[in-house]
C-alpha cells in the first residue's frame, strides 16, 4: 500500500464521476486491487488514529500464509477497498436514482465511513480469536469484532475529537452491525437500502464480499471469474432495497459458489486448520498469564492486540510461557498436528448435527495404545452460502429491466437444474497433536463413524505411511 499522495491523477475509468469535490485535489493511495482510492477529509481522520492503523498488523487471511505465501494482505488495505466500493455504489445509486430516493450527501459520507470501520474492531489471526479462541475462554459466551468495531468507533472519536455529526455516528453503527446477530433496530423508517451496501444481513450481497473474494483470491494466485463491477452498475433500488436484474441470477450465484470455494480450498484448508488449532492452544495456555481475552471488555485495550501476540510469547523469557513457546516452535519448523483423516457429514444428518469433540474421538478407542483427550484435535468446518442450510437467492429481489416498477424472487428451477440443491457442507477433520499417534488416532476415529452412522464416512483410510510416522 502507498503512502498517501496529493499528485493530480485522473480519476479510475470505472470510478463514479459524481462527486461534490475536486478528486485531483484529494490524498490518495494507490491500491493493488482498485487503483486510485480517493481519501475524503473525514475518513481521513479516522484513518489517521492509532486504533485504525493497527488494522496494519492484522492478516486479512489470518495464518492462511503458511500455505498461500503470498496471503500476507492485511485488514488495512481490505477496509480501503471497502470504503472504496461503499463510496462508487452509492454514488451510482444517486446518479440513477438521487432524486427518486433522496440520497444526499450525508447519505454518502455515511456509507463510506461505515465502509472504512467495518473491521476495525476484528480480532487477531482472521476469525480465530472470535470463533476458537474465546468461546473456549468464555464458555460459549458469544462475542463478535462487530459489536468491538462499534465501541472502537466510539472510543476513537472521544479520543481524538473528531467533529462528527452523533446521527451519522449512529447510522455507522447500524450499519456496521445489519448482518450480525447482534444488529441494532434502524433508527430511520426510510432509506432501509442503505444497509444493504456495506454489510448485508437481507442476503449477503455486499460491498464487503465484493472487495475480500478479488483481494483473497489475487493475493492467493487464484483465478477469479466473478465480476461485482456489473452488479453494482445494474442494480436498482426497488421498495427500500437493493435489487437486480433477472439476468445477473447466475452472476450473484457465481458470488455465492466463489465464496464457498474460496473457504473449501484456502480459509479452511486442512494445513491452515492445523496450524490454527495449534495457536488456540498457545493462546489458550498463555491466556491467564497474559489476560488475552480481557482486552474485549475495554477498547482503550483491545486496539493495543493484533497478530503480533504471537511474537510476544515466542520470545518472552517467562516460564509461564513455556508450553505456549513450544507450541510455536513447533510451527516455525513445521511440525504440526497430524490431519489424519476427514468426512462430510451425511445431508440427512446435517440439521441435527452437533459439533464433534475431542472426547468423542478418545471415548470411540477399543484396543491399543490409550488415548487421552488432549492427545487428539477435531476441527468441525461448515462451508455455506451465507445462509446455513438456507438458499441466500431465495432472500433476494430481481427486476425485469428498467421500466418495470415489479420486484420478485426467482426459484432455482426456473434457471437452471445444474444448480446446487444443498446450501450447506459440514465437514469433520481430525489430527493426532502427537505423529507416533496417527494409527491410534485415525482407528479411533473410523470407530467413531461407525458409532454413529452404521458405516466408515471418510472417503478413504488413513494413508498407512501417514500412520508409521514418527
Amino acid at each position: 500500500m502507498a503512502a498517501y499522495r496529493n499528485e493530480n491523477t485522473s480519476l479510475s475509468p470505472d470510478c463514479n464521476l459524481s462527486t461534490s469535490r475536486d478528486l485531483r485535489l484529494s490524498k490518495h493511495v494507490r491500491d493493488n486491487v482498485h487503483g486510485n482510492i480517493y481519501l475524503d477529509p473525514l475518513s481521513l481522520k479516522f484513518m489517521d488514529t492509532e486504533q485504525f492503523q493497527r488494522l496494519r498488523e492484522l492478516k486479512q487471511l489470518g495464518l492462511v500464509h503458511m500455505v498461500y505465501p503470498g496471503a500476507v494482505h492485511s485488514r488495512f488495505e481490505h477496509s480501503l477497498g471497502v470504503y472504496w466500493l461503499a463510496g462508487v455504489a452509492i454514488q451510482k445509486l444517486k446518479t440513477y436514482q438521487g432524486s427518486e430516493l433522496g440520497i444526499d450527501q450525508f447519505d454518502v459520507q455515511t456509507v463510506k465511513v461505515a465502509g472504512l470501520l467495518h473491521d476495525v474492531g476484528h480480532g487477531p489471526f482472521s476469525h480465530l480469536f472470535e470463533r476458537e479462541f474465546l468461546p473456549k475462554v468464555l464458555n460459549g459466551f458469544k462475542w463478535a469484532h462487530e459489536e468491538m468495531s462499534v465501541k472502537l468507533i466510539d472510543h476513537i472519536v472521544d479520543e481524538h475529537h473528531i467533529d462528527v455529526e452523533s446521527e451519522m455516528i449512529k447510522r455507522v453503527k447500524e450499519m456496521i452491525l445489519a448482518s450480525s446477530e447482534f444488529v441494532l433496530p434502524k433508527g430511520a423508517k426510510d432509506k432501509q437500502f442503505l444497509y444493504d451496501i456495506v454489510a448485508n444481513g437481507r442476503n449477503g450481497i455486499d460491498v464487503d464480499k465484493f472487495d475480500y473474494i478479488v483481494r483473497d483470491s489475487r493475493a492467493c494466485g487464484l483465478g477469479c471469474s466473478f465480476d461485482f463491477h456489473r452488479l453494482m452498475e445494474t442494480m436498482r433500488v426497488l421498495g427500500d432495497e437493493v435489487c437486480y436484474r433477472a439476468k445477473d441470477y447466475l452472476s450473484i450465484h457465481k458470488l455465492y459458489a466463489t465464496r464457498a470455494e474460496l473457504h473449501r480450498t484456502v480459509y479452511t484448508h486442512s494445513k491452515v486448520k492445523a496450524v490454527e488449532l495449534m495457536v488456540v492452544d498457545a493462546l489458550l495456555k498463555a491466556n491467564s498469564y497474559l489476560e488475552i481475552s480481557s482486552s474485549i471488555q475495554d477498547p482503550s485495550e483491545y486496539w493495543k492486540l493484533d497478530d503480533s501476540i504471537i511474537k510476544t510469547i515466542e520470545t518472552a523469557p517467562d516460564e509461564e510461557l513455556r508450553e505456549s513457546r513450544d507450541l510455536i516452535l513447533r510451527i516455525r519448523r513445521r511440525n504440526l498436528y497430524q490431519f489424519c483423516n476427514e468426512y462430510s457429514v451425511p445431508k440427512d444428518k446435517l440439521e441435527h448435527f452437533k459439533n464433534v469433540t475431542a472426547q468423542d474421538i478418545a471415548c470411540s478407542q477399543k484396543n491399543g495404545v490409550l488415548l487421552k483427550e488432549d492427545d487428539i484435535a477435531v476441527s468441525n468446518v461448515r462451508i455455506d452460502l451465507t445462509r446455513g442450510m438456507q438458499n441466500p437467492l431465495e432472500s433476494i429481489n430481481f427486476f425485469k429491466d428498467y421500466e418495470s416498477e415489479e420486484k420478485f424472487p426467482i426459484p432455482d428451477d426456473r434457471i437452471s437444474h445444474l444448480l446446487p440443491t444443498s446450501y450447506q457442507d459440514m465437514i469433520v477433520r481430525v489430527y493426532s497433536k502427537k505423529p507416533e499417534l496417527v494409527a491410534a488416532v485415525s482407528e479411533a476415529f473410523e470407530n467413531f463413524q461407525l458409532k454413529v452412522y452404521g458405516v466408515k464416512a471418510q472417503v478413504h483410510d488413513t494413508p498407512e505411511k501417514k500412520k508409521r510416522r514418527i
